[in-house]
């Protein structure tokens, strides 16, 4: 007999008689009057108008009177979730403690109004009902309006497609509010959400509540004085100011939207964040991604436009740690250092153009293409057709020279030793000649532009890297350099009388490919760049390939720099004269201290008041 056969032979029966079976125990129903049931009900409503909580109510009476009727239905506990969308979990407090307490086997039977109640989202939706019921101690739901329940698992396709059609119909409501917000915007018709400082009158526009606005006032001018978040939300603490919320506590957050709201100014500004998905409603900031709709001068502002502008510059700025107010760009008119521009390496608010633009102003056309003429005397050498050879063919790194990174600066320790014992310097650039100064200051306090550019350790100077990143974006722009580079330049020292600098010529500076980041043959901008020579850290010194034509500079060109020794005017220490590179009317230093002092004066009296 072959292997079919014997399945055929196996499959013509057997002797009823000789089998027995055991029957089930009687599964109880839901409505069986004899059973006792855990009950709990579950509502929900998706807005807390005043509409929506009358029929919040009216379910929680339902539900009560229902229960009652049934003498072996004991009420576990209403849960109830007012105001909260069913398409996602969060916030949904009372459906997820009703979930632990099934878990907690403390509840048998759940009853709530529909599908669409229970949960938007079809995903949550039949995850649950499967959980519940396959509980150690199972959990049936009853969705009264479409009359099922999940103690039968025929109903499970007919709940996945009821909450398909609520999670579509949540969805449909989505793009038709979000269709209605657009066509609000269009009409000028902004969603304004309470504001420190503001009222709303009956007609929904914007007014200003005059003790509020003290604290938006003191808000604004101590930061553009140089208080930082933190410390201007103790300050309001120490008085007792209140938030829109009436309470006392501040934190450097709510600061920082408040500096960052526009309408403190007068100007609106919709839809500053989005709703991606429908689903989770978690926003996210608007990158672009929705229109914007704004309109200037909607309302009257608490604080100047320009000074709004200012303090957007100094948050932008914050996280190069500069404080107090906007640095002015200035550029020094006469003297040695005539076309520099003084360099605020905390300050990236400043474009390359401004700088170009700023030391551009204070030359004519004949000074910017004067070129130095050569006279021979007789006796002297004819140098005129002589190179002076490159520096970067002979090592440098113990010599007068800078080295830069994308975002670090480092003197050389024969730079700090020209200067003598000078822990302190300022630089200057001047982007039409391409050369950069250092000179000697005192300190940071009397000189917002002052690096330090030393150490002193055991009363010997030693060279300190300086961290740059809020300016070296804009430097590297000015001299075209690429930001995966490192740079090395030469200078030279030049000294009359007390008055002493270092120039640096910046336009045939030394050049370090890293190896490390694996570039020397993937980038394509190499290509007309020669390798020459490993230098310190497995870095790789390269040069241009047009170098191959000539030796290095003229020597008359290559000595401009030392000539400038001898201008009679040296000027060295002045401190240019200010180029605006906007048209802010920014409030003054003084008026801004006084309107601080003024204001804190009056929190006083009223803390006291109180």
């Amino acid at each position: 007999m072959n292997e079919k056969d014997k399945i055929r032979e196996r499959y013509k029966g057997f002797d009823n008689d000789k089998q027995f079976v055991i029957p089930a125990k009687p599964q109880p129903t839901i409505y069986d009057d004899t059973i006792k049931h855990r009950v709990a009900v579950y509502a929900r409503v998706s807005t807390d108008n005043m509409q929506q909580t009358s029929s919040f109510e009216l379910q929680k009476n339902y539900y009560l009177d229902l229960i009652n009727k049934n003498p072996n239905w004991m009420l576990v506990d209403i849960y109830a979730d007012e105001g909260i969308s069913g398409t996602s979990l969060n916030h949904r407090d009372e459906f997820l403690r009703m979930i632990e307490d099934c878990r907690a086997g403390k509840i048998d039977l759940i009853i709530t109004k529909s599908v669409s109640r229970f949960a938007r989202n079809t995903v949550d939706c039949i995850a649950y009902i499967r959980e519940l019921k396959n509980l150690k101690q199972p959990v049936n739901i009853i969705f009264e309006s479409e009359g099922i329940n999940t103690i039968d698992d025929k109903n499970e396709m007919a709940i996945s497609f009821l909450a398909t059609l609520a999670q579509e119909e949540s969805h449909i409501k989505s793009n038709i509010m979000n269709s209605s917000i657009d066509m609000r915007f269009n009409k000028g018709l902004y969603l304004i959400s309470p504001l420190l400082g503001y009222d709303l009158d009956e007609n929904k526009n914007l007014v200003i509540n005059q003790e509020e606005a003290k604290t938006v006032k003191l808000i604004f001018y101590m930061y553009l004085a140089g208080s930082t978040p933190e410390q201007i939300a103790q300050t309001l603490e120490e008085y007792g100011r209140r938030t829109k919320k009436g309470n006392t506590k501040w934190s450097s957050n709510s600061i920082l939207q408040i500096l960052q709201n526009e309408k403190e100014c007068g100007d609106l500004l919709s839809r500053k964040t989005w709703t991606p998905s429908y689903l989770d409603h978690k926003s996210k900031k608007n990158k672009g991604d929705k229109p914007q709709y704004g309109m200037k001068e909607h309302h009257d502002g608490i604080i100047s436009r320009d000074d709004f502008i200012a303090v957007q510059k100094l948050i932008r700025n914050a996280k190069y740690k500069h404080k107090g107010f906007l640095p002015e760009l200035k550029v020094i008119k006469t003297g040695i250092l005539q076309g520099f521009v003084p360099i605020n390496i905390r300050w990236s608010g400043f474009t390359a153009k401004n700088y170009i633009d700023a030391s551009e102003s204070v030359y004519t056309r004949e000074d910017r293409n004067n070129e130095i003429e050569v006279e021979v005397q007789k006796g002297d050498f004819d140098l005129r057709n002589f190179e002076v050879a490159r520096a970067q063919f002979f090592d440098t790194t113990q010599k007068t020279c800078v080295t830069f990174s994308n975002h670090l600066i480092t003197f050389s320790i024969d730079c700090i030793r020209k200067f003598g014992n000078v822990k302190y310097v300022e630089m200057l650039v001047n982007p039409v000649k391409k050369l950069l100064a250092v000179r000697p200051s005192s300190s940071i306090q009397s000189n917002k532009n002052v690096v330090q550019w030393a150490k002193v350790k055991n009363g010997v100077y030693t060279s300190r890297v300086i961290h740059g990143m809020a300016y070296a974006k804009t430097f590297f722009e000015i001299l075209g350099w690429d930001f995966k580079y490192k740079y090395r330049v030469r200078g030279i020292k030049l000294q009359k009388e007390d008055e002493q600098i270092i120039i640096f010529d910046l336009t045939e500076p030394e050049l370090f490919i890293s190896q490390k980041k694996n570039i020397i043959t993937s980038e394509p901008d190499l290509e007309n760049i020669e390798l020459f020579t490993y230098g310190k850290n497995n870095d790789i010194l390269a040069y241009p390939n047009n170098w191959d034509k000539n030796f290095g500079n003229n020597f008359y060109r290559q000595i401009q720099i030392k000539e400038i020794e001898n201008i009679n005017d040296w000027k060295s220490k002045e401190e240019g004269n200010l180029y605006k590179t906007h048209n802010l009317q920014i409030t003054s230093k003084d008026d801004i201290y006084s309107e601080i002092q003024i204001l804190k004066t009056d929190m006083e009296l009223k803390k006291y008041d109180k």
